[in-house]
């Protein structure tokens, strides 16, 4: 019988809110050796993702778009938005203002295959498991999938 989500998931998974202080959220990934947490709102649904790579703009910070003036003007050759974001990322201080908000998840009750298939397409580390309300139920990492694999 395949393997499903529920098989391999954590249980349990450590969350933080988005009012959580960064640093906080910082100290759990490097104490607990974890790469992401999900984000949790007071009910317990999902809100995001935040991860080591939503910090390391804290780290190598954004850098402004090129552009160049005419005649008093400025003219953008990247959105600017993009690097609004990038700086607001970058100068955060709690965990809702670094965290990505569009998630990934999927259902427990999924195949592991279908899992692996949506990390491997999207280029994921974790995938939040998420039951019917949306609540976080719990994580399932590369390294869940590749410890199932080894037990086969």
């Amino acid at each position: 019988m395949p393997k499903t989500v529920a098989d391999v998931m954590s249980h349990d998974p450590i969350v933080v809110s988005p009012q959580t202080p960064l640093k906080e959220a910082i100290q759990i990934l490097a104490e607990r050796r974890i790469s992401g947490l999900p984000v949790v709102d007071e009910l317990g649904k999902l809100v995001g993702v935040i991860s080591e790579t939503d910090l390391m703009w804290r780290e190598t910070g954004a850098t402004p778009p090129p552009y160049f003036m005419i005649l008093d003007s400025v003219i953008y050759l990247e959105n600017p938005g993009r690097y609004e974001q990038e700086l607001h990322k970058a100068l955060g201080q709690t965990v809702g203002e670094v965290m990505t908000s569009e998630a990934i998840t999927i259902k427990p009750d999924k195949p592991l295959r279908e899992a692996a298939k949506l990390m491997h397409d999207k280029n994921i580390r974790r995938l939040p498991v998420i039951d019917a309300a949306g609540l976080v139920i719990g994580m399932l990492t590369r390294g869940d999938i590749v410890r199932a694999m080894a037990a086969e």
